[in-house]
């Protein structure tokens, strides 16, 4: 069940000319993350009548505390955190600059909470590792591989819905 945010709306007029970019439309990004979507409204008395290039922006407020960090893997711990895991681990492969990565970003880490002591959640930076990404194929991100005894065992490419990598899982872990 997902939780309601607190959401911050305030009207920007335009610093310069008006542009279509300067519009930011939350509520869609909040569906696609399995958000409920935030409330946003434009104050229209706060700007003259007619006016162009106005934005509605919105401000998620207390977001840290509804996402949960899912701890970095790289070269040097690799060995340790995923090949010497006595439980089975999910790998999100992921890069900064990726936007599905980022949509995919919150549900891997309310999985990490969900499976927590049954099954172990990290990130790798391909930018930062890209001989581990080559090693494993990785030819697209996000992608989220399953490791068990250290062994490659399932991967789930794309921006994926969360039942999706629940299924995906819960062949290797058993249930939440």
């Amino acid at each position: 069940m997902a939780s309601r945010l607190a959401v911050s709306v305030s009207v920007v007029a335009p610093a310069s000319s008006p542009s279509p970019a300067a519009t930011v439309a939350p509520p869609r990004l909040a569906l696609r993350r399995g958000l409920p979507p935030p409330t946003c409204r434009a104050l229209r008395t706060a700007l003259p009548p007619r006016s162009r290039g106005a934005a509605v922006v919105c401000q998620a407020q207390g977001g840290q505390d509804t996402a949960i960090q899912v701890p970095d893997v790289s070269k040097s711990t690799w060995q340790s955190l995923v090949v010497e895991s006595e439980l089975p681990v999910l790998i999100q492969f992921w890069a900064s600059w990726c936007g599905p990565c980022k949509m995919i970003d919150p549900i891997v880490g309310k999985l990490s909470k969900e499976y927590e002591g049954k099954l172990k959640c990290y990130k790798l930076n391909t930018d930062e590792n890209p001989d581990i990404a080559t090693q494993l194929g990785i030819r697209s991100i996000p992608t989220m591989m399953i490791f068990k005894n250290g062994e490659k065992k399932d991967a789930v490419i794309g921006a994926v819905p969360e039942s999706t990598l629940v299924t995906c899982i819960d062949k290797y872990v058993g249930g939440r």
